[in-house]
């Protein structure tokens, strides 16, 4: 089933909501797991009644060059700690017996954690754009082999997505739901959609000679053009969070294709079975089963080129002078 990723961790907002909604005693320590090898650490180090949110990403150090730390204590104010836990990047603390009456907008806050970290570069370039600056080539290098690049221009913001394909099949899934996407600008409800631009191997004019960029037959591009009306005023936090995920968003419904392709292969491969389990192949006719007038079933069977058994040897039988034929005629009355 193809569904559309959320950029808060699901599993983050509802184990936050389990936990404010627990007693202490029943509170301990949980790790999860996030898209692009990012990790989070749920746990009461210091008191049960204070709960830490610690993040790992590994692209950190680049986010906060392009001022990470500026946006992460706009959302999260004195929540966030000055020092996080070791071994990991950004540490939110919640005192369990001071949460404030709007629950939920907290937990969905600490869920978009990484959302929020990686929103810095996006912003640096919306802002540059918006004042008629052209900002530098910002490079976010989120996975090993991975990177997408922003840079603001004085009409537009240019996004690139490098991304690997591990098999020759997403390499084609790919270049198709891309082409959709490049297609989809033609109908005149999305004419004023995003830009779309894919190039296989080949990097874009943007990226050449840049070092670090990888060059492969696996390796595509997906270029981004956001003119203003895609990130000016409120439209800016959808088109960060949507843009973020893309790449998840694509492997994602690249791998959910391949599995529906698979389930419709083995439905059609069992159809094919048993239409060959209920064709039965004819007998030869020295095989059939024959019955008799009265519905008894009989096999014939064959016995030209076989001996014949004892019972039928009429050797035997003319040993009788008798019954010889060749003393037939010396016979007297």
């Amino acid at each position: 089933m193809l569904i559309d990723l959320h950029p808060a961790n699901r599993v983050l907002d509802e184990t936050l909501r389990e936990r404010f909604n627990g007693t202490p005693e029943k509170l301990g320590q949980l790790k999860l797991a996030d898209f692009d090898g990012v990790s989070y650490k749920v746990s009461t180090p210091d008191s049960k009644t204070v709960l830490h949110v610690s993040m790992y990403i590994a692209c950190f150090a680049q986010l906060r060059a392009y001022g990470a730390d500026d946006v992460l204590r706009r959302e999260y104010g004195n929540l966030l700690e000055q020092t996080p836990e070791d071994g990991f990047d950004v540490t939110v603390k919640i005192d369990l017996e001071n949460l404030p009456e709007n629950k939920e907008d907290l937990i969905r806050k600490v869920s978009l954690l990484k959302r929020n970290a990686l929103a810095a570069p996006f912003e640096r370039a919306f802002t540059a754009q918006q004042e008629g600056n052209e900002s530098e080539l910002m490079v976010i290098q989120y996975r090993p082999d991975e990177a997408f690049y922003i840079k603001a221009q004085h009409d537009r913001v240019t996004v690139i997505f490098s991304t690997v394909f591990s098999e020759e099949t997403d390499r084609i899934f790919g270049k198709v739901f891309l082409q959709e996407f490049v297609d989809a600008r033609r109908s005149p409800a999305t004419q004023n959609a995003p830009q779309v631009l894919y190039s296989a191997r080949e990097p874009p004019m943007e990226l050449r000679g840049l070092p670090n960029v990888v060059e492969s037959e696996n390796v595509g591009f997906v270029t981004f053009v956001l003119f203003p009306r895609h990130f000016v005023g409120p439209a800016a936090e959808g088109c960060i969070s949507r843009i973020q995920l893309f790449r998840d968003y694509l492997h994602y419904h690249i791998k959910a294709s391949k599995a529906y392709m698979h389930s419709r292969l083995r439905i059609r491969v069992d159809s094919f079975l048993k239409v060959l389990n209920r064709a039965r192949p004819e007998q030869p006719d020295d095989k059939k089963e024959k019955k008799t007038a009265s519905g008894k079933t009989f096999t014939r069977k064959e016995t030209i080129g076989r001996p014949l058994s004892p019972v039928h040897d009429l050797s035997s039988h003319f040993q009788d002078p008798l019954h010889n034929p060749s003393t037939y005629g010396h016979c007297h009355l």
